[in-house]
C-alpha cells in the first residue's frame, strides 16, 4: 500500500524463502540475507547443510507470496501463497537455478537445479503463486 501511494500507481511485490521443518522455519524471508550481508548462494547452502547436519527431518519448502494493491486511493491488498514441498538433500546436485536449489529434494527426487527453467517454472513456488494472483491482474486490466 505504501508504494502504491508513493508512486500514484496499482503496485506488485513478492517475497519468498526457504522454510526448513528441522530449523523452525529458517531461513524463511530471511533465505537472502541468510548467513549475513554480502554472502554469496554457495554461502548461504553450505551454512544450510551445515545447520541440518545430524537432523533426520529434512522437509522443506519454498514459498512465494505475492501481493497486489491496484488503486493506491484504497488499502485494498490482495495476497497469494505460492508452495514448493520438498527435503532438504545431503549434498547440492545440479547446475542450474540459483540459491536453494542445488539442496532442495523435489518429490521425485531431483532438485531443482536439475531441472530445465521450463520444468521448474511448472513447479516453482513462485509459478504456483503468480497462477494464483494472474486472475485478479487480468480482472484489474480488464475493469480498466
Amino acid at each position: 500500500v505504501e508504494r502504491a501511494k508513493q508512486t500514484g500507481l496499482p503496485t506488485v511485490a513478492d517475497d519468498s524463502g526457504l522454510e526448513v521443518d528441522a530449523l523452525d522455519g529458517r531461513p524463511g524471508v530471511h533465505s537472502a540475507r541468510y548467513g549475513g550481508p554480502g554472502a554469496e548462494d554457495r554461502e548461504r547452502v553450505e551454512l544450510l547443510l551445515r545447520e541440518m547436519e545430524g537432523k533426520h527431518q529434512r522437509s522443506a519448502r519454498f514459498v512465494s507470496v505475492i501481493a497486489f494493491c491496484p488503486s493506491p486511493r484504497s488499502s485494498e491488498v490482495i495476497t497469494v501463497r505460492g508452495e514448493c514441498e520438498g527435503a532438504i538433500a545431503f549434498r547440492p546436485s545440479g547446475d542450474q537455478g540459483f540459491g536453494y536449489d542445488p539442496i532442495f529434494l523435489l518429490p521425485d527426487g531431483q532438485t531443482m537445479a536439475e531441472l530445465s527453467m521450463a520444468e521448474k517454472n511448472t513447479v516453482s513456488h513462485r509459478a504456483k503463486a503468480f497462477q494464483k494472483i494472474l486472475p485478479y491482474l487480468q480482472n484489474f486490466i480488464d475493469s480498466q
